[in-house]
């Protein structure tokens, strides 16, 4: 079954460039569209749906609001992935507090864009390079969600050069369990082997040359 995904956002040609990216996708459908917040909370109201692609800044009703009033819905819970040109740390940290399961600049890569939604239905969240080191510097990882959190200290350790017992041996479970780690995190975040997740650790800032740990 395809992932159902509704789009909102306030610029029709915006609409349609991810109309485009999605269009390609075989396991994804684009059920509904809306132009401010409050027609995308209505298109969720009425729209069996998986996924909501929110711009933040929309008339009427801005998307962190229409993020909450959606994640307040009855049935099947949403999963939000708030899509912004504004790389502000105040937006960042009220879609986080707004239940937001992903947080993508909208000059993302489109495989990064596809990887979220994957990603998003499937439980767990995606964030731009720069809002993960973010919240790595504002957060201790206790306040990090536990899903980011996780996936984040084993990603923190294929960066590391650790082998999968090595990685066992750090997270004190067996080495098979470990291998299903290091698979999950590549799944994921959608990438080819170990050295790709070695780039991403230290693109976003989640590992920094030289340092020991």
């Amino acid at each position: 079954m395809a992932i159902r995904v509704i789009l909102a956002d306030d610029e029709p040609l915006v609409r349609g460039g991810f109309r485009m990216i999605l269009g390609g996708e075989p396991d994804i459908a684009i059920v509904a569209e809306a132009g401010d917040g409050r027609e995308a909370v209505e298109a969720a109201r009425r729209t069996p749906a998986d996924v909501v692609l929110m711009d933040i800044r929309m008339p009427n009703l801005d998307g962190l609001t229409a993020t909450r009033r959606i994640l307040d819905l009855p049935g099947d819970p949403l999963r939000v992935i708030v899509l912004t040109m504004f790389d502000l740390d105040e937006y960042v940290y009220e879609a986080l507090r707004a239940g937001a399961s992903g947080f993508l600049l909208k000059d993302a890569p489109e495989e990064r864009l596809v990887a979220a939604i994957r990603i998003a239905v499937d439980g767990g969240s995606m964030f731009a390079p720069a809002v993960t080191r973010r919240l790595i510097e504002r957060f201790s990882p206790f306040d990090v969600p536990p899903d980011l959190r996780h996936r984040l200290e084993v990603l923190r350790l294929i960066a590391r050069g650790q082998s999968n017992v090595e990685i066992a041996r750090s997270l004190v479970v067996t080495e098979h369990t470990a291998k299903t780690h290091v698979a999950h995190i590549l799944d994921k975040l959608g990438l080819r082997d170990r050295v790709q997740a070695v780039v991403v650790a230290y693109e976003s800032g989640l590992v920094r040359p030289g340092s020991p740990e």
